[in-house]
């Protein structure tokens, strides 16, 4: 579970900063490009935080027609997991983009 955010966590930020690098190199403003990219980039994280979604479609499957109570709840967490680092990236890059503005000015 820990796993599953912080791999989304570091999709998002790592995402996000290598955008804003590139966005430097092209003359474009960096801050506005790693929200952009973030915001865009929260699915992808989630989706490689769980290994690929039909794995996980795979497992709901098997838990609601086979009666699996627990293997769903187990992915229910997982994909909760993933969700809040990916939220907790963006949010991350927010606040980033919050110091940048108190800086600038």
């Amino acid at each position: 579970m820990l796993l599953n955010f912080f791999i989304s966590f570091g999709i998002i930020v790592g995402a996000s900063i290598s955008a804003s690098v590139a966005a430097i190199v092209s003359n474009h403003p960096p801050a506005k490009t790693m929200v952009t990219v973030a915001g865009s980039m929260k699915l992808w994280a989630v989706a490689a935080a769980l290994g690929g979604t039909f794995q996980s479609l795979e497992v709901l499957e098997q838990g609601l027609f086979r009666g699996e109570i627990r293997s769903i709840v187990k992915e229910l967490i997982y994909i909760s997991a993933a969700l809040a680092g990916a939220n907790t990236g963006f949010g991350f890059i927010m606040l980033v983009r919050r110091c940048h503005q108190l800086w600038s000015d």
